[in-house]
């Protein structure tokens, strides 16, 4: 062979093409078998996997009969906290055997028929905008995964809905979009052989029957089937609801009646229509659920019961035994008989019931002449009294009590039930002989196992007793001791909370005993007092027996122990210098913050001369149908953040979230929190958050404000409003002027950001009702509502409104109302206000 010449020695590493067979190349397998079998859009893996994809069973053969599908996602979209999102796939084309999404990426959420080409899940709450990134399997016929993605970005939580406008028909008005459905009325037969309700005053068992004035109320989740609880159910629960009072006229033929002279001047009333009367306050236990269609209550449930002020109490912590609480049905003083005026609720994480006894002191009777018999003003028992507001009539010939019972004289002379009302001192040698400390047996916090219907409900007295509204649980955190905040409402009241003295553990929620996990946390503990000073800041008082001027030595009123101070919480109160509000109502704990609320709903009483920096309005409201409403007469929303945001804190600062108003009421000085016509209000009471069980109480939780007005009731009907408040100290300081009754002052509160779009109204109620009570299913996709004795105004010959008969439509005779219990879902099936 010849040599080359000029040949140049050089190394390589054989990267050169040395194969010249006609072997097709990898573009042209894809050019072959990719036109045949579209996969996914493009991309390395798509063509991968239409090449390789079952090599180790065919090869590479160009004629191997396997195909892929085409499978695609959709456009990436945006959605806010709780809605539900869609994500719909196709297969495009081949035949698929199964697909399938996932998720690959942000906060985890629950994906419903993933294995479908439609899946659902529900927006997750988030602070900020953040993506959610899914993907879309197909697998063909022959075992071909072929995938495409999309996302989603999650703004944070918003309320999604037209404010409803103000109004002063006889209905309940909701958002479009939403539907009501009257659930629970007055009268509705809760056991077996209860006749329907006639309406008509003639009905009577309301041992067995539902109560009057429907107010606050919790929902737990039961089991699929038998007695126990289930904290994800969504379709069947136990609703527990109080019945607050009653609209009296309504349930007689006539109204009701006295023999013998007017009802509180010598009359004497029947014992069928006080027994009646009685028997339509407490609290109702039913059973709901929820078909496929619409919610109802269970008529015959096992669980179904009625306590009323007649059910069997039992007393528990300090005050248990206590000489205050001896009388001649209890003679040692640990239990009692019956609850009564029960106003707003508490719900435990260990799946009870707290009620709580609100304007119990009206009920009795104390004749002219106890004073004296109980040694002179001067003494302990007419101290507390006095400051309870039970006071003696002026003379001999007048009486007193709530709707007279005590002037009953019964069929059996042996039954004390009306003599109870009575707490004039007789001539028996002690307690125990009479009804004189029966008082002394109200104002608690009474702990109900609704799961339990044998089970004896029980008076928790180291809450204190006073005009108990409401009992709201805080956070509850693993290894802390948790508080239960509560507001005394009348004027010039206090705000208090409670402190458990064992620390929180998981486990408890989930106990079967559950009324001794309500001694473990209820029955020892810390009562405090709130005082808020001027600069924003303030401080929780112990009310402690021993500590500060809590002892034998105060002149005020000298305590003997601990069960004194509890028994005599407002005393307690007054001489520890806690700060007089504007009515505590209800109170409720943002689920993410811990920061407490509590409306303050009014105070005729508050003047110009005494506002303060947490009640700094005192103004003239005018009506347009004449007349006026004075004082701090739409009151406000206040708040608490604790120190170290831990709730056993005894320091806190506060701020004002909310000022009721007229959106046309003065900007400056009234209306500061700039209400528009979409969010005016007045005279806040019922308060709730969402459940941290649904994106309502999570990260931004939505808050529900329900209104018991008498000073906007000439423009509008009670109403509830949503809210999505910030955090105290978001605002900043504002000076406000009072001037009323020819006097001015000027000082300066905290105040919130203006709520805005934040806050909107979501209902208004019918005719010469109150908007109280609220709890959802744990999805937040039905809320409940109470509806509170519409019509109040009016009796049997005058009819003021035919509510719930005319919620479906127009009736064609007045219909005597009821107050009811209704539940409101969203027509796509999605979270009630977001």
């Amino acid at each position: 062979m010849k040599i080359p010449t000029n040949m140049t020695m050089a190394y390589h590493d054989g990267d050169i093409d040395t194969n010249t067979s006609a072997n097709p190349h990898l573009n042209d397998l894809i050019a072959v078998r990719y036109s045949r079998r579209q996969t996914l859009m493009g991309g390395l893996s798509a063509a991968t996997a239409a090449v390789f994809g079952g090599m180790l069973l065919a090869g590479c053969d160009e004629d191997d009969p396997r195909r892929a599908v085409t499978v695609q996602a959709g456009a990436s979209g945006a959605t806010s906290a709780g809605k539900t999102v869609t994500l719909t796939g196709t297969v495009a084309s081949g035949s698929a055997t199964g697909v399938a999404w996932a998720q690959t990426g942000g906060p985890a959420v629950t994906l419903a028929n993933a294995n479908t080409a439609t899946a659902t899940f529900t927006a997750p709450s988030v602070a900020a905008d953040t993506t959610l990134t899914f993907t879309f399997t197909g697998t063909s016929t022959d075992g071909i995964r072929s995938e495409t993605s999309t996302s989603v970005t999650v703004s944070p939580a918003r309320l999604d809905f037209t404010a409803v406008p103000k109004s002063l028909a006889d209905v309940v008005a909701v958002p479009a979009g939403y539907s009501v459905t009257v659930l629970y009325r007055l009268g509705d037969p809760i056991a077996s052989g209860v006749g329907a309700y006639a309406n008509d005053g003639s009905d009577t068992n309301f041992a067995r029957r539902a109560g009057d004035h429907h107010d606050g109320m919790s929902y737990f989740g039961l089991a699929a089937t038998g007695s126990t609880p289930d904290a994800n159910g969504n379709t069947r629960g136990l609703l527990v609801l109080n019945h607050e009072n009653i609209t009296q006229a309504y349930l007689h033929p006539n109204g009701a009646t006295s023999t013998g002279g007017a009802i509180g001047a010598g009359g004497v009333r029947p014992e069928a229509e006080a027994l009646k009367e009685m028997e339509c306050h407490g609290v109702s236990v039913i059973e709901i659920s929820r078909s496929a269609t619409a919610w109802s209550y269970v008529p015959a449930s096992a669980l179904n019961r009625r306590i009323t002020p007649l059910t069997p109490m039992s007393f528990s912590g300090p005050v248990r035994g206590n000489a205050l609480l001896r009388t001649r049905y209890s003679t040692d003083g640990t239990a009692g008989r019956g609850t009564i005026n029960n106003c707003a609720n508490g719900t435990m994480p260990w799946h009870t019931y707290l009620t709580n006894e609100e304007n119990w002191a009206g009920y009795f009777r104390r004749q002219f002449g106890d004073v004296a018999a109980r040694g002179g003003s001067t003494a302990k028992q007419n101290v507390s009294l006095a400051r309870y507001g039970i006071r003696e009539t002026a003379n001999a010939t007048t009486f007193n009590g709530n709707y007279g019972w005590a002037s009953v004289v019964p069929a059996d002379s042996a039954n004390t039930l009306y003599a109870r009302w009575n707490v004039t001192t007789t001539a028996a040698a002690d307690a125990t002989g009479d009804f004189r400390n029966e008082a002394f047996q109200y104002g608690w916090v009474v702990e109900i196992d609704p799961f339990d219907p044998a089970s004896i409900p029980r008076k928790r007295t180291a809450l204190g007793r006073m005009n108990h509204e409401g009992c709201e649980i805080g956070r509850t955190i693993a290894g802390v001791k948790p508080a239960f905040y509560m507001g005394d409402d009348a004027q010039n009241e206090y705000i208090y909370k409670f402190v458990s003295a064992t620390p929180w553990s998981a486990a408890d929620a989930t106990a079967t005993n559950r009324l001794a996990i309500g001694d473990k946390y209820l029955d020892s503990g810390t009562l405090y007092v709130a005082k808020l000073n001027a600069d924003g800041s303030g401080q929780w008082l112990p009310l402690v027996f021993g500590q500060g001027p809590l002892t034998s030595a105060n002149t005020t009123y000298p305590f003997a122990d601990q069960a004194d101070v509890l028994i005599n919480a407002r005393l307690a109160g007054d001489v520890l210098g806690a700060t007089k509000m504007d009515r505590p109502e209800w109170t409720a704990v943002n689920p993410a913050t811990g920061e407490m609320y509590c409306t303050l709903t009014n105070n005729s009483s508050r003047t110009a001369a005494n506002v303060d920096a947490s009640n700094p309005r005192a103004y003239t409201d005018p009506k347009t149908t004449g007349g006026q409403t004075t004082g701090n007469a739409n009151g406000h929303v206040i708040r608490l953040r604790e120190t170290g945001d831990t709730s056993e804190a005894t320091a806190f600062t506060w701020d004002i979230y909310a000022f009721g108003a007229g959106s046309d009421l003065d900007a400056t000085n009234i209306n500061l929190s700039g209400l528009d016509a979409t969010n005016d209000f007045s005279s806040p009471d019922g308060l709730w958050f969402g459940l941290p069980s649904n994106p309502t109480g999570n990260v931004t939780p939505v808050m529900w404000i329900e209104t018991d007005d008498g000073a906007y009731t000439d423009v509008t009907n009670c109403m509830l409003l949503a809210a999505i408040p910030g955090r105290v100290g978001d605002g900043g300081t504002r000076a406000v002027t009072s001037t009323l009754g020819g006097t001015s002052n000027t000082v300066t509160t905290q105040i919130g950001k203006a709520p805005a779009t934040t806050l909107r109204r979501f209902l208004v109620g019918p005719k010469e009702c109150e908007i109280t009570g609220i709890h959802s299913t744990p999805d937040g996709r039905s809320l409940f509502v109470n509806i509170q004795h519409p019509g109040e105004n009016g009796g049997p010959t005058n009819i003021t409104s035919s509510w719930p008969a005319n919620q479906a439509g127009a009736v064609a005779t007045p219909s005597r109302p009821r107050s009811s219990t209704i539940v409101i879902t969203k027509n796509d099936g999605g979270i009630i206000g977001l």
